[in-house]
């Protein structure tokens, strides 16, 4: 089936391109021009795919003509998609955790073990570690900072005992007490931000179990994003430092 396409205008005196055009159904905007076709300015376009087409257009036609409101559709990804961001990331992915504990370490065999022993067991050889330790050895960052409660739950008292397994894959593993959290002003939300220009929202239920995750690229929202994650390192403490105060 045919979109249904409507013209919103174009800057062009006679007639001719450039032009832009709106899906009314999907909201997607097409945008018509002359066709960039050198190889040396192709290959400065980044994440430019083998089926896609770039187009030269004057500054005013999206000033002019480009939409200036947007009703919000969020997008969600599946698990699988998720997964490959933590492939093609290209030099930076950092998490933020506020939560108070999450089911699926409380489902985890290594969750009863540290109830036990007081150490949460730490395999450098599953398949996350590995992708981590591939990731930072080619010299990307990544980081988290993770807001405890106090006293910490038994969730949070896992995770930071976790800790040191996320250092040996050459995370920077970080945490900070909630109301230093509070105080910084960071949201209650979960979320991994990627090379500053993504934010995997991530989505739960009330028992703490892992539901979906939204894709953000509104450039006012990274923005805000990368507001948190630098108010939030620079709020935080290594882990380990924060592991000493427990112990003190």
């Amino acid at each position: 089936m045919a979109r249904r396409l409507r013209f919103n205008g174009t800057d062009s005196k006679n007639g001719g391109c450039p032009a832009v055009h709106e899906d009314l159904d999907s909201g997607e905007i097409i945008v018509q021009g002359t066709p960039l076709t050198a190889a040396d300015d192709l290959a400065q376009l980044q994440h430019f795919g083998s089926g896609d087409t770039a187009v030269a257009v004057p500054r005013e036609l999206l000033v002019n003509h480009g939409p200036k409101e947007m009703r919000r559709v969020p997008h969600i990804i599946d698990p699988e998609e998720f997964g490959r961001l933590f492939e093609t990331f290209e030099h930076s992915a950092w998490h933020l955790e506020t939560r108070r504990g999450y089911a699926s370490d409380r489902e985890d065999l290594g969750f009863d073990e540290f109830l036990a022993t007081g150490d949460a067991p730490c395999d450098l050889d599953s398949d996350w570690c590995q992708k981590i330790r591939r990731q930072t050895a080619a010299g990307k960052y990544v980081g988290r900072v993770r807001v405890v409660d106090n006293p910490p739950t038994d969730g949070q008292r896992f995770l930071l005992s976790y800790a040191r397994c996320n250092a040996a894959t050459g995370e920077d593993a970080r945490n900070l007490w909630r109301e230093d959290a509070d105080r910084a002003h960071l949201p209650a939300e979960d979320f991994w931000l990627f090379d500053s220009r993504l934010v995997a929202m991530l989505r739960f239920d009330d028992q703490d179990a892992f539901h979906d995750v939204e894709i953000i690229t509104e450039p006012a929202e990274v923005l805000r994003h990368c507001q948190v994650r630098d108010a939030a390192v620079h709020a935080s403490i290594p882990y380990d430092a924060f592991a000493a105060q427990l112990k003190g």
